[in-house]
């Protein structure tokens, strides 16, 4: 879970161990707090530098390191969590490579402090690799915080505003409670130095602020900003895809499956109506057959996309599979879904299909077969089988017709 790492080693030291620790992507993810007995500020840089995540000195204070451990494995945490549902998005053939190359500069910071001369050294130094913003009153800088911001700097030391209450507000509001904070602290008051960890500040920055080790350490935190982002946004991505379907885009069967009983629940409940279309393109496979599986599947990405003009954002479409849809409908009874039905039907027969990039135009039709949920405590699955015989009566009647299951 943590790495304490002495910088003083035979063969080879600290900061090579930690460097190598940082490009493995085995190890990578594993906090680093580098121990040495040197206390020059080159070490501190060269060490931040190297991918360490911390930095400590001999003699070590214990209650400041106890208060940095417990900051980093709490970080920790909510990245292994991360991680293992990234590990799960893979599993299910997703790709989500590509964080090794994110990059420490480039972000946009806000820097909260009312002394003027520091808040200037603070911007021309972060202005040099990142977009610097600067906010002297905590309400605002609460409210800029809650937009697209990479890291917020806090000066605990502020005479007019209390840092350590902004640092607590920031990680109770929903808006920035994941948003990294860099505490600017007096390295001679330990009390304020070590709460500002425990109420949640990812990083201390003492005072008198050195410039490279101000940008060693917003690098730091921007690049693990950035990676939290990366993996949050691959697994909602690895989310949609376990229920999307990859070619027209629509919700494949399994998250209708797993949403059909909730929604039949939900309208017995409330005493509505549901409605279920089932539809199939008539004669696919002579598509294919003619003009091959590449026309095909434009002809299935443009049936998804008349469909989601054709129905209202309440309804659920699906692909149900190879060329079989289902629409599902609440608050909807049998005779409005037969009207949904007949436009959308008319629709598809109205305006040929354009393959091969507009090369070719295809006259498609379409089959439906609707139901709808008929008593209360009924099995969705009946309703699901009386949508499929309707539609068989629709394909065996002659084909581009609507056909109603009986009561």
């Amino acid at each position: 879970d943590l790495i304490l790492l002495d910088v003083m080693m035979p063969g080879m030291d600290g900061f090579e161990t930690c460097k190598r620790l940082k490009s493995d992507p085995a190890t990578r993810h594993i906090p680093v707090v580098l121990v040495t007995a040197l206390d020059g500020r080159e070490d501190r840089i060269r060490g931040l530098d190297a991918g360490a995540d911390d930095f400590v000195t001999k003699p070590i204070d214990d209650v400041v390191l106890f208060a940095r451990v417990k900051s980093l494995t709490r970080l920790k945490e909510v990245t292994d969590e991360l991680r293992e549902r990234e590990e799960s998005g893979r599993r299910l053939g997703v790709n989500v490579e590509g964080a090794a190359r994110l990059r420490g500069s480039g972000g946009r910071v806000l820097v909260v402090d009312d002394d003027a001369q520091q808040q200037q050294r603070m911007t021309v130094e972060l202005a040099k690799e990142h977009r610097p913003l600067v906010e002297a009153d905590p309400e605002k800088a609460l409210a800029a915080a809650a937009g697209p911001i990479d890291l917020m700097i806090v000066d605990t030391t502020s005479a007019n505003f209390d840092g350590l209450r902004l640092i607590a507000q920031a990680r109770s509001a929903q808006g920035t409670r994941k948003l990294p904070i860099l505490a600017v602290v007096d390295p001679l008051d330990r009390p304020r130095l070590v709460k500002a960890l425990e109420l949640g500040a990812n990083d201390i920055l003492p005072r008198p602020i050195d410039s490279e080790e101000l940008s060693a350490r917003v690098r730091t935190q921007v690049r693990r900003k950035r990676y939290a982002d990366f993996l949050r946004e691959k697994l909602d991505y690895s989310l949609e895809m376990a229920v999307t379907d990859a070619l027209t885009r629509l919700h494949n069967r399994r998250y209708m499956e797993s949403h059909l009983s909730t929604l039949a629940e939900q309208a017995a409940m409330r005493a509505k109506p549901l409605a279920l279309m089932m539809l199939d393109i008539d004669y696919f496979k002579s598509i294919n057959d003619n003009y091959g599986h590449d026309a095909g599947d434009d002809v299935l990405r443009e049936f998804a996309v008349r469909i989601r003009k054709s129905i209202r954002g309440i309804d659920l479409a699906c692909r149900f599979g190879g060329e079989e849809f289902v629409i599902v409908m609440p608050e909807t009874d049998l005779h409005v879904a037969g009207m949904v039905a007949e436009r959308l039907r008319r629709s598809i027969a109205g305006e040929p299909f354009s393959v091969e990039k507009g090369a070719k135009r295809i006259e498609v039709t379409i089959s439906i077969g609707i139901s709808t949920l008929e008593t209360k405590g009924e099995p969705i699955s009946t309703v699901l089988k009386r949508a499929d015989q309707a539609l068989y009566r629709a394909k065996h009647d002659g084909r581009n017709r609507v056909v109603a299951a009986a009561a």
